[in-house]
């Protein structure tokens, strides 16, 4: 006999989150010490890390409960957002190493940290998909253009989960604290090499949606500084759960 009772959708599968921050210092390992003699003074601007991006990372997992995978050796060394092969993972301050010294940083400082984020990613993918919100910051200037936008949402739109964890955040932010200027793809593309470019490939189709959070670093360190931070966790929070 036929039954009459409606048939139910199966219910959503919860999605884990993971935070990451690959740019979160500007440590040097004693190792390449020699090869930085010098440049303190840019080890603190954004060349040598995203600053103000690892407290961002630290307030989304402190909200929403999460440990955040956050490095701390400056991107000088090597550049955790980079695929391997980009002519840019080593700086001028590291690009004339041999190629066994370039091999064994990649395995010390790179490797560890990339495969850390990967495994915990493969993990929730296995368990029933990730959203993956990776921290940055981005200098006010650069090469005399003035970046006029306060936070900047880096995503793939071809791709709805994304785009829905995007605008569910962009609308909960704008609500919030509707002076910020917020825009998305900018200031770089989300389909740019990086970290979670590389997952989405590998995961895309299995679950996962990644981006990057970009932050002006014209707020760091000012009066209104902890409350962006705390208005950026609350409304990560918010969207994750509509999404």
């Amino acid at each position: 006999m036929r039954s009459s009772a409606k048939r139910l959708r199966p219910a959503r599968r919860s999605r884990r989150l993971v935070v990451s921050c690959e740019h979160g210092g500007n440590r040097v390992p004693a190792e390449y010490a020699p090869l930085f003699a010098g440049a303190a003074d840019v080890l603190a601007t954004h060349r040598g890390y995203d600053l103000g991006a690892v407290e961002v990372a630290r307030a989304f997992g402190r909200r929403l409960g999460v440990t955040p995978f956050v490095a701390t050796t400056t991107r000088l060394v090597v550049d955790l957002n980079r695929s391997p092969g980009n002519r840019n993972v080593f700086s001028a301050y590291t690009r004339g190493l041999s190629s066994g010294e370039r091999a064994r940083a990649l395995e010390a400082h790179y490797r560890p940290y990339r495969d850390a984020v990967e495994r915990a990613v493969a993990a929730a993918v296995r368990e029933g998909g990730v959203l993956h919100v990776s921290a940055h910051s981005f200098t006010p200037v650069l090469r005399g253009e003035v970046r006029r936008c306060d936070v900047g949402f880096l995503y793939d739109p071809a791709r709805q989960d994304e785009v829905a964890l995007v605008e569910a955040w962009r609308a909960a932010l704008r609500a919030a604290a509707p002076s910020l200027v917020l825009r998305r793809n900018y200031p770089y593309r989300g389909v740019s090499d990086a970290l979670v470019t590389h997952l989405r490939r590998r995961y895309g189709e299995r679950g996962y949606a990644g981006m990057e959070l970009e932050v002006n670093q014209k707020h760091v360190g000012t009066p209104g500084w902890r409350k962006l931070v705390a208005v950026l966790a609350a409304t990560l929070a918010a969207a994750v759960e509509r999404t």
